[in-house]
């Protein structure tokens, strides 16, 4: 036990001293705060060009949708309309009405001209071609604009009052989804789908890092012949052990400062926003509960047990880094196969497919903390997934002691997949 303390220890300060891990963990917390902040600061500068209204609209519907349609892109009845230019045309001479408008835009007079016609009152669209027209924000306001006031015209020739109509035409509805627990109301619906992605993700990132970090660790001692003179005074299974598991305290250090991180940007964003000049909603999270926590780092610490234990084995198995890329692809692709299923078990996360996915050792560390942050599963549930990755694990490290054990101090060439066999055999 001590000797393999020794290694744990030896494993984990080689990594935290690094300036890769220092790196890395600044890294995630600014990565945090993009996601976070850009988006609102982003909405903020998307709210379409000041000089949007700077149109000409070419009205040959023979109606007032055109002028409404200019007081509705300058804020309203009471807006200066001074910016918009409407031009009431026949549609016969509406081709010569373009061309001149296409003139005037490519001399910077218009940002763009707007065609409103018979088709456009019939609700089969309308043109537009400017400067602009790569602007999506501009684009929809100009749509907005065009789609509220032909609705309120068709509204006026069905005989609805104009006042009516107007009010109808600027009805708006947004469905706010909230989850329900066996607890009661849990919060937006919205935000815990992109926590269960989060936390899906910052899974399968450290899992698969640090993984990859074990394989590397055991190529090296292999090149520079190290593992010869450890492996004399150390047994090989206490090395495997020591190596992954310091390998994955370094992991779990990492997930902490980053989790701690990212709910001080959630809990001061909007202090932090305003400090910028940007106003944005409070964001409702959903309750987590120190269960949820404690079983999210179990599956984590499984889940990194049973791949790591894996990547050792390959990285044992092969001589150089290339070989490792090759030796490796299948465990990298269980790994894959975890993430390719995550927007069908956030759709069904009760589902046939996702009830399977947490039954299997290569998936559940992830799939399983996936549906817990989305929705309520049963404690039997939760409880069979660990049991199942856990006999996983178990599995997974006693292969990986026994070609360990062989493939630590075997050089030269590659072994075949029955030598392999053989080694996991003969083992002793």
């Amino acid at each position: 036990m001590r000797k393999t303390w020794a290694i744990i220890q030896r494993e984990y300060l080689e990594r935290v001293r690094s300036r890769w891990f220092a790196i890395a963990t600044i890294f995630g917390p600014l990565l945090f705060g993009a996601l976070m902040y850009l988006p609102a600061y982003a909405a903020m500068r998307s709210r379409g060009s000041v000089d949007v209204a700077r149109i000409r609209i070419l009205d040959a519907t023979g109606t007032e949708v055109g002028r409404r349609v200019a007081n509705e892109l300058n804020g309203g009845a009471f807006g200066d309309t001074s910016r918009t230019q409407v031009v009431s045309v026949d549609p016969a001479g509406l081709a010569a009405a373009e061309d001149k408008a296409t003139k005037d835009v490519l001399a910077t007079d218009l940002r763009g001209f707007l065609v409103l016609d018979p088709r456009t009152l019939a609700g089969r669209g309308a043109r537009y071609a400017g400067r602009n027209a790569t602007s999506i924000s501009d684009m929809r306001r100009i749509e907005v604009a065009v789609t509220r006031e032909v609705l309120a015209q068709q509204l006026r020739s069905a005989g609805v009052p104009p006042a009516e109509a107007d009010r109808l035409k600027s009805m708006s509805f947004e469905l706010r989804p909230e989850r329900i627990t066996p607890t009661g109301r849990g919060g937006s619906g919205q935000i815990s789908v992109l926590i269960a992605i989060s936390i899906a993700m910052l899974l399968y990132v450290t899992i698969f890092i640090y993984g990859q970090n074990v394989l590397r660790g055991v190529i090296e001692e292999k090149q520079t012949r190290v593992a010869e003179i450890v492996v004399s005074s150390v047994k090989p299974t206490v090395l495997l052990a020591g190596k992954v598991l310091g390998v994955g305290a370094v992991g779990l250090t990492q997930m902490v400062i980053w989790v701690i991180a990212g709910f001080a940007m959630a809990k001061y964003r909007i202090r932090l926003l305003s400090m910028m000049g940007i106003d944005a909603a409070p964001i409702q999270f959903p309750s987590i509960s120190f269960s949820l926590v404690v079983l999210l780092v179990v599956f984590f610490l499984l889940g990194y047990t049973f791949y790591a234990a894996l990547f050792a084995a390959v990285g044992a198995m092969v001589n150089s880094e290339q070989e490792a890329q090759q030796a490796q692809l299948p465990i990298v692709m269980l790994l894959i196969i975890s993430i390719m299923f995550l927007q069908p078990v956030l759709n069904a996360p009760d589902g046939k497919l996702a009830n399977l996915l947490t039954w299997l050792p290569f998936s559940s560390p992830i799939v399983m903390p996936l549906r817990m942050s989305a929705v309520s599963v049963p404690a039997w549930e939760v409880a069979a997934s660990i049991f199942a990755l856990a006999a996983g694990c178990y599995i997974a490290v006693w292969i990986a002691a026994r070609i360990y054990r062989t493939g630590l101090l075997m050089y030269g060439k590659r072994p075949t997949m029955f030598e392999v066999a053989r080694w996991v055999r003969e083992a002793r």
